[in-house]
C-alpha cells in the first residue's frame, strides 16, 4: 500500500462534501499539474491519502482510501488529464496543522513541508505514521 495527500481548498470540496459522498466516493478531478497527474496514474485501490484542507485551514482533517484507478477527468474535455476516485475514511480527531508538521523535524523532508504547492503528493509510511500519531489517529 502506498500513501498520498490530497489538497483541497473547503470553499471548494471540504471533507465534510467527501463525507457525505459515502461508499461510491468521488473523482479527486480537476487537477491540472502533470506530476500530481503522474502520482495519481500510480494509485492503487486501497491506497491511502490524507485529506488536507488548504488556504483555509491549512490541515490534514481526514483519511481517505483511493477506490478507483485513474481514468479520464470528466471535469476536462482532454485526454491528458486523469484522475482517481477516493471514499473517506476517519476525520482526524485532532488536525494536523502546517505548521505542525514543520516544527516536527522527523516531517522535514515531508513533500507538503517542502511543495507545499503540489495538490496531490506522496507520503512516505514513517511520514504517514507521525501524522497519524500527531493527529490521533490508531489503526490507519
Amino acid at each position: 500500500m502506498n500513501y498520498w495527500l490530497f489538497k483541497s481548498e473547503p470553499d471548494t470540496w471540504s471533507w465534510d462534501q467527501q463525507v457525505a459522498k459515502g461508499e461510491i466516493g468521488e473523482e479527486w478531478g480537476g487537477v491540472r499539474n502533470y506530476q500530481a497527474r503522474n502520482f495519481m496514474r500510480s494509485m492503487e485501490i486501497g491506497d491511502r491519502g490524507f485529506f488536507y484542507h488548504s488556504n483555509i485551514g491549512k490541515e490534514v482533517v481526514g483519511v481517505v482510501e483511493v477506490c478507483a484507478k485513474a481514468h479520464p477527468d470528466s471535469t476536462s474535455e482532454d485526454p491528458r488529464w486523469e484522475c482517481v476516485d477516493i471514499r473517506a475514511l476517519a476525520k482526524v480527531p485532532v488536525p494536523v496543522t502546517l505548521e505542525m508538521c514543520k516544527q516536527d523535524h522527523r516531517l522535514s523532508e515531508m513533500v507538503l513541508v517542502t511543495n507545499s504547492r503540489l495538490s496531490v503528493q506522496p507520503v512516505t509510511p514513517a511520514q504517514w505514521a507521525v501524522i497519524c500519531e500527531l493527529g490521533g489517529l490508531e489503526g490507519y
